[in-house]
């Protein structure tokens, strides 16, 4: 019908036969997508995805990643964002309006509170902290404006381990307490855990965020994140708020994590036995105070993570003795040579970062040491173990 070549090879009628199939799923990339006719671009819906509109709000490639992170999580509904942090305040922009409080363990991650003193806070929006491993302070503050309480196990950097179900159990007191109106949401950062350590939905939370940058990648090499929920309607209000953010992912980030999946499970428990070997051997090095991890016996939530969990992740941190100096202990990163400087975790290299407790743990670590956190890869656990032990002879040389 059209003889300009360009014309034809924009329009060019083959198309490839179907019943193709093979392990990786097939990889989409749109902006435009095509509608068979007008009653159909009138009609597809793509929020329950039983049809396709723009690729900004789906495509195959992730509406499989979405189904099969639900399905890790035990959760019903999923969307993506493109980091954790963007998961994180994608939940609270839609859940949370001027006047409103949120409620933040005092060891959440780190940005988050930093987003909830910055943005929140210019909207309107009030926080405070409490203590995760007293769910009495939990009940204490929560008020009537509370919308939303955070949790986090095991918490950033000091890995605590909380009691969820106490927790949870706080919050719905307050809910059934309340004459109707919005209820209280609980929301758990959930990439520690990973869907293979614990079921978030099965103790009780409403809503499971996860840095698929972590474990479900695993090659330290792609960014993203997951909003898990098993209540339709809250799905959907945080999915409308996506899309009036116009927040998308990329299809080549979506198919690396697609491709990451299969081989998490082997990864979160080869490196949760690497680190708790690590964990203990390094709990036995002079000039240690103290190594947090929640399977060792005497950091703080072992016994809740040994009733709800089954795994414990990637990282360990050790608080060396408060008469070494942060410039030593700074000294000790630096000679380390297969542990690299650098921040993220569940990637094949481990990592370690110096951190001074003071500054990001005011309370309840008064006197303690610097703190190092190790985030162990899939490295020889007796080259790793090395590595440790000629850098601790250089810290007391």
């Amino acid at each position: 019908m059209n003889d300009d070549l360009t014309t034809r090879l924009i329009h060019h009628p083959y198309k490839p036969p179907e019943g193709f199939e093979a392990m990786a799923p097939g990889v989409h990339k749109a902006s435009t997508v095509f509608f068979p006719n007008v009653e159909a671009l009138r009609t597809y819906d793509w929020k329950d995805k039983s049809g396709y509109t723009y690729g900004l709000h789906g495509t195959p490639t992730t509406f499989t990643l979405e189904e099969r992170l639900a399905t890790l999580e035990g959760g019903t509904h999923c969307m993506l964002a493109p980091s954790g942090l963007a998961v994180m305040t994608l939940v609270d922009m839609a859940l949370l309006r001027t006047g409103d409080e949120m409620l933040v363990p005092d060891n959440a991650y780190g940005p988050g509170k930093v987003f909830a003193e910055a943005e929140l806070a210019a909207w309107g929006i009030t926080h405070r902290s409490y203590d995760p491993m007293d769910p009495a302070d939990l009940a204490c503050k929560i008020g009537p404006q509370t919308r939303l309480v955070w949790l986090e196990a095991a918490g950033s950097i000091t890995l605590e381990y909380p009691d969820i179900p106490a927790l949870v159990a706080q919050v719905r007191q307050a809910n059934a307490a309340r004459a109707g109106g919005r209820p209280i949401v609980t929301a758990l950062d959930n990439t520690w855990g990973a869907g293979i350590a614990f079921q978030p939905f099965d103790l009780g939370v409403d809503v499971s965020i996860q840095a698929l940058t972590k474990y479900p990648s695993g090659g330290a090499d792609v960014l993203m994140g997951s909003v898990i929920t098993r209540d339709p309607e809250l799905h959907r209000q945080i999915l409308l708020t996506r899309m009036r953010l116009g927040i998308g992912v990329g299809a080549n980030d979506a198919e690396l994590v697609l491709r990451g999946l299969p081989s998490m499970a082997l990864r979160y428990h080869a490196q949760d036995a690497s680190t708790r070997e690590l964990a203990a051997w390094m709990q036995q090095q002079p000039g240690v105070a103290q190594v947090l991890h929640p399977a060792l016996p005497d950091s703080p939530g072992h016994a809740a993570w040994k009733r709800d969990a089954t795994a414990a992740a990637c990282l360990f941190s050790a608080i060396f003795d408060a008469s070494i100096a942060q410039a030593r202990v700074d000294a000790f990163c630096d000679s380390l040579r297969l542990f690299r400087l650098g921040w993220s975790w569940a990637g094949p290299i481990s990592l370690c970062a110096p951190y001074k407790l003071s500054s990001i743990r005011p309370h309840g670590w008064s006197g303690a040491g610097a703190l190092v956190r190790f985030a162990i890869g899939l490295e020889s656990v007796e080259d790793l173990r090395a590595d440790l032990a000629q850098a601790l002879r250089a810290l007391h040389a």
